[in-house]
Parts: C-alpha cells; sequence; structure tokens
C-alpha cells in the first residue's frame, strides 16, 4: 500500500486489478457505522486518491452484510451535545461530497446489504452504483429527526425524480436493490452472489480505457451537480441546525432505545 494512504487506519484498502483502489468500510460488528474518525478520513481520502497517478478507478464497498449502517450513536451524540464538533461534522459533511463529486478517478460504489448515512453518500454519488438485490437504502434523517442533508437533496431528485424523492426522504422508507434500481436511484441491481465480481469487472473496463475522455466526461456531468451547490448547502446547514432541537434528542433516543420515536407535535416553522 503508498505511503499515500497511510493516515487512513480506519479504512481497509487493497488493490484487486491493476490501478485498481479498493475502499472498504471495515467495522462488520457495527454494521461498517462510521465513527467521528472514520468521517473525517471518508471526507479527506478523495483528495489524495485524485492525486494519485497509479489509481485509474476506484470501487467502494462494505465488509461482511453491510455497507455502512451511517454515524454511530457517540458521532451523533456528539453532534448533539457538542457545538464545536456539530461545526466540525458540518463541514465534513460539505467536503465530503464536495470531494467526491471532483474527484477525477471514476468511483465505482458495490452496495451490499444495508446503506445510510455517510456510507451511502458515497454509495449513491459514485459514478457507477452497484448493488446487490438483497440491498436496503435507507434515507434516515427525518427518522432521526433532522432535515434530509448529506447527499439527499443534491442528488435524489435528479437520479429518481422530485415525486419519489419526496417520497423516500419524507418517509424513510427502505428501498431494495431492485427497487432502487426501477427508479433509477443506482446504476443497476445484480444478484448478490454477483455483485463484487461485477463491480471490479466495470472498475477494470474503465482503468483500462481513455483515461482524458472518461476523466472529462466524469467532471462534465458532475456539473449538473454543481450547479446545484445552493440547494446542498442549504440542506446540510438545516440537518445540522435540526441537532440543536428536542426532534433530534427524541430520534437518538428512541433509537438507542429500539421504540418508535414520539416527536413533539407543535412547530413554529
Amino acid at each position: 500500500m503508498s505511503n499515500r494512504y497511510a493516515a487512513y487506519t480506519k479504512l481497509k484498502l487493497d488493490y484487486p486489478a491493476k490501478r485498481v483502489l479498493r475502499l472498504t468500510f471495515d467495522r462488520p460488528e457495527t454494521y461498517n457505522s462510521v465513527d467521528a474518525e472514520t468521517h473525517t478520513q471518508l471526507t479527506n481520502i478523495w483528495r489524495d486518491i485524485n492525486d494519485d497517478p497509479d489509481i485509474n478507478a476506484i470501487i467502494v464497498t462494505g465488509a461482511g452484510k453491510a455497507f455502512s449502517a451511517g454515524g454511530d450513536f457517540e458521532l451523533i451524540k456528539s453532534i448533539l451535545d457538542n457545538p464545536v464538533s456539530r461545526m466540525s461534522t458540518w463541514k465534513e459533511a460539505k467536503d465530503l461530497v464536495y470531494n467526491v463529486i471532483n474527484c477525477n478517478k471514476p468511483i465505482i460504489s458495490a452496495i451490499n446489504g444495508v446503506a445510510v448515512g455517510a456510507g451511502l453518500v458515497v454509495g449513491i454519488l459514485a459514478d457507477i452504483s452497484i448493488c446487490g438485490k438483497s440491498a436496503r437504502i435507507v434515507d434516515g434523517h427525518t427518522r432521526l429527526g433532522v432535515a434530509a442533508g448529506d447527499v439527499a437533496c443534491i442528488i435524489w431528485p435528479l437520479l429518481c425524480g422530485l415525486a419519489k424523492a419526496k417520497y423516500y426522504l419524507l418517509t424513510c422508507k427502505p428501498l431494495s436493490g431492485e427497487e432502487a434500481e426501477r427508479i433509477g436511484l443506482v446504476s443497476l441491481c445484480v444478484e448478490d452472489a454477483e455483485l463484487q465480481r461485477v463491480a471490479l469487472e466495470t472498475a477494470e473496463e474503465l482503468s483500462n480505457g481513455a483515461q482524458s475522455a472518461i476523466r472529462w466526461t466524469k467532471y462534465a456531468l458532475n456539473n449538473w451537480l454543481r450547479v446545484n451547490g445552493p440547494l446542498f448547502d442549504t440542506s446540510t446547514a438545516l440537518e445540522i441546525l435540526g441537532f440543536t432541537g428536542a426532534e433530534a434528542r427524541e430520534g437518538l433516543a428512541s433509537h438507542l432505545e429500539k421504540r418508535k420515536p414520539v416527536f413533539p407535535q407543535d412547530c413554529p416553522i
């Protein structure tokens, strides 16, 4: 492994093929939940990948039965309780999305099992998103008691249309891999046993292709996302604002206590 990636101790990195880097969320005992340190590393690694002359394509996947269960409860609690942590996470949440968008190499996600939160950011933003039939994609923001920030508002309407985006982002209903493909949220759905093979074949094809043509095409297409930057900034700021209120505290408590949330019914907005 190149010294370029020595600092990324919370992510498993390997080279499954020539000029292909694979990034694996590797906390299978917690369904690959993302703690604060992992969140920071996941934000920053895309700049190093961008500058790595030995890499032409990236695969992102999860170890074990899940892609990623999203931010862990300690990270969420620190956002609730600590204003400095709240601001830091807000900056990282913005940087994560923009760093993935601006990374010059094509990214392929192999979504296995549950995909939520910060992990889902990369899974959905990937240039080619491939999921297994047993994938379970959930945007859990409103269930937690905060606005749908992260990548939700910048790309879900573009991928699956505003009506479907509103339905799934407001209700937090889960999507199977097959339904995600049907509505256009992901590029492709395959049999679970074929997921890693198809992802690797796709990465190798892109890695062996005309690099300037592929990278310029990605750059041009991602202008659809860049023009919606103000929309994304607003949604992420509103998500972080939500962590200052009672709804987010009840959302976290209900997750910890494994019960339905009981949110306050009055709202001045």
